[in-house]
């Protein structure tokens, strides 16, 4: 392949053919996409076994590439949610006569041709298929060349299911890995209307600054938990381990532990028994360091600067003791990220304070980051996690896959 400019002219003229479809066709389109995905559970994970067969099993993206027959029907499960909800084109936000009686109205209306650039991560496939659909977008899928099989079945499931439904299958394309098409991709203004980067900071930073067209940014998370010295320490530590362990390799996983050095031999002995089973490795600094020790915990590293602030993507963490709340405060605002923060404390005054005051797309009081989440939220899926503050923040979801649009009417005035 020479280039992707044939694509990208083919997603644009797509437009017009997904702008027409009523809510009824798109919710049946997605269904029946639903029923394809679990019509084909085993040869999807014959294909997706074939990615993971070039991958180390030890790699942090291993997780995130593998497909189970459990995850393919919780794919399909998204699909259905989408279908349920209210399409989010088309509403009018405001509207009125003027003096001179044009009648004036704002609408919600598709974006266009949204480009999503993302890694081993298959489900994003399905999910920014079924979000774009629903909403009456067009999706280009630039996904990773460790998903290149996984991606290419499940595009293909969802190509045979619009051109069933008569629908114009150009509205989802799978455009090839080769690094060499991202930069013709990134400075496609013609044809295409976003593109949102879902990764690494280091592919969202590279599209950032490469990119003329807008970009939403979505995907890295340094997500921490701080423990406040009034915290109940039992459930601290279920709270803890669930955001660390329950899946490691997701943007809303903890990061970092902060704990109140008044009760921080205290919470380390909780916490201790389910970081254990699971074999966390600890990465302490030097004012907490000993309370593992003394507890011979085997999975232990004396933490370094560069151990603060790092999204880790597996079963490892960093922890610090602070000396009070607004040195936990400094902290996150440092450290974070702006994703996923949270305080598990008793005092009201304090976690008043921090949902008020910490910096995130989402903030938590007493209960694990990793509901950040589009789906867990009730929005159907997501696109991304979005850090920024501009159109969207927190789970991109179908109700912001929109823009606004002027509609005049008139009888002939003038001006």
């Amino acid at each position: 392949m020479t280039g992707i400019t044939d694509q990208l002219k083919k997603a644009s003229k797509a437009k017009g053919n997904i702008s027409t479809l009523a809510i009824e066709q798109k919710s049946e389109l997605l269904r029946n996409i639903a029923i394809a995905l679990e019509n084909n559970i085993s040869d999807i994970i014959i294909e997706n076994s074939k990615d993971l067969d070039q991958m180390d099993p030890t790699d942090a993206k291993y997780d995130r590439l593998k497909l189970t027959e459990e995850r393919i029907h919780g794919l399909a499960k998204s699909l259905r949610d989408v279908a349920e909800l209210p399409d989010p084109t088309g509403i009018v936000l405001t509207e009125g006569i003027l003096a001179n009686g044009l009648k004036i109205e704002k609408k919600s209306v598709a974006l266009g041709v949204v480009a999503v650039i993302y890694e081993a991560r298959p489900n994003v496939t399905v999910d920014v298929a079924a979000l774009c659909i629903q909403s009456g977008n067009v999706c280009l899928l630039r996904g990773g060349s460790d998903a290149w099989f996984t991606n290419s079945y499940l595009v293909q499931l969802i190509r045979e299911e619009l051109a069933k439904a008569n629908v114009n299958i150009d509205i989802v394309q799978l455009l090839p890995t080769d690094r060499a098409f991202v930069a013709e991709l990134l400075t496609a203004t013609k044809y295409v209307d976003i593109i949102i980067p879902r990764g690494s900071q280091s592919l969202i930073d590279y599209v950032r600054e490469h990119a003329k067209v807008p970009v939403i940014e979505t995907g890295a998370g340094v997500c921490h938990t701080y423990v406040e010295q009034s915290a109940d320490l039992e459930m601290a530590a279920k709270i803890v381990a669930n955001a660390k362990i329950s899946r490691p390799s997701v943007c809303n996983a903890l990061d970092t532990i902060l704990v109140d050095t008044a009760i921080a031999k205290g919470f380390v002995s909780h916490l201790i028994p389910y970081f254990l089973e699971a074999k966390v490795e600890v990465f302490a600094d030097k004012n907490i360091y000993d309370a593992f020790k003394a507890l011979d915990y085997p999975f232990l590293v004396e933490a370094e600067e560069a151990d603060f602030g790092r999204e880790f993507l597996d079963l490892k963490c960093s922890i610090r003791a602070v000396g009070d709340f607004s040195t936990a405060l400094d902290y996150i605002a440092t450290y974070s990220s702006k994703h996923s923060e949270c305080i598990v404390s008793a005092d009201l005054d304090k976690i008043a304070i921090f949902m008020n005051t910490v910096d995130a797309a989402a903030v938590y009081s007493n209960a694990s980051t990793r509901f950040t989440d589009g789906g867990e939220f009730g929005l159907g899926a997501e696109i991304g996690i979005s850090t920024q503050k501009l159109h969207a923040r927190g789970p991109f979801a179908l109700e912001k896959l929109v823009t606004e649009k002027w509609f005049i009417t008139g009888e002939g005035q003038i001006r």
